[in-house]
């Protein structure tokens, strides 16, 4: 697999999502497809791709580069006169055991998203974000805004534990995450309490855990947030890990099994 330029992502303005790919498929494909489509209508877009287009072309491209360890990249550019879309595989940085068992370091920075309901390129933002990430060695970083709350991570959203209940912000403040949208539906048939609300920054030593849920981490704990220390080892969040990645396997043997 080479690597390849996409310097044109960041010309004009680009929408796009990233899947996990796993035995040479997509997870989750049609929910992303679902969201990219919200994302294009949100932004008064043009869509570029029909989802049978687009799902044939991700078998061919899987096909040609074979990828084992990548996540896939899809693009919709428009970049005036031009509109175009790509596709290419990004080397995935997936979480280690240890971190699993042990827990990552985050860090609370101050920004928020002024279109959270569409998944496009902010790289200032980006640039920014792992700037910080890099000098302070941590794994991701908590959204505050200017209210003070926790909206969600510059990858990931947001999970916090209080008394066995889970703490989230509302899907109007944030990138409604595919990865998080099946997680809470397995919380729901475990009859764990789901509270939609955000947490206010000064207030996160009150809560027993943090977590992380994202395309590439899947759910991972927080072991410290800025010098704010957490409680990793929870079977409960295992157990959600563990059903979750049953449920991701039924959908990439949905994405195999249909033919182009």
């Amino acid at each position: 697999m080479e690597d390849f330029d996409n310097k044109m992502v960041y010309e004009g303005e680009s929408i796009y999502e990233v899947l996990r790919m796993v035995r040479g498929a997509p997870l989750f494909f049609s929910d992303h497809y679902e969201r990219l489509i919200g994302s294009i209508l949100n932004r008064k877009r043009t869509n570029l791709s029909t989802f049978n287009n687009l799902r044939r072309n991700i078998k061919v491209l899987a096909e040609i580069e074979k990828p084992e360890k990548a996540n896939l990249k899809i693009v919709f550019n428009y970049n005036n006169p031009n509109s175009d879309y790509l596709l290419y595989f990004i080397k995935a940085r997936y979480p280690s055991e240890l971190q699993y068992k042990e827990g990552v370091k985050g860090i609370l920075f101050r920004a928020e998203r002024t279109d959270p309901a569409s998944k496009v390129v902010h790289h200032e933002l980006k640039l920014a974000i792992e700037a910080r990430l890099a000098s302070e060695k941590a794994y991701e970083a908590l959204l505050v805004n200017d209210k003070n709350l926790i909206t969600e991570g510059s990858r990931s959203n947001i999970f916090f534990i209080k008394n066995k209940t889970l703490y989230t912000a509302p899907n109007n403040l944030v990138l409604g995450g595919i990865t998080k949208k099946h997680l809470i539906g397995l919380c729901n048939e475990a009859g764990i309490e789901i509270c939609y609300q955000c947490v206010n920054a000064a207030e996160i030593r009150d809560y027993d855990s943090v977590l992380m849920s994202g395309t590439s981490p899947i759910l991972l704990p927080f072991k410290y947030v800025d010098d704010c220390e957490f409680t990793v080892e929870d079977g409960a969040v295992e157990k959600l890990r563990n059903m979750f990645m049953l449920k991701a396997d039924q959908s990439i043997n949905d994405f195999i099994s249909e033919k182009i």
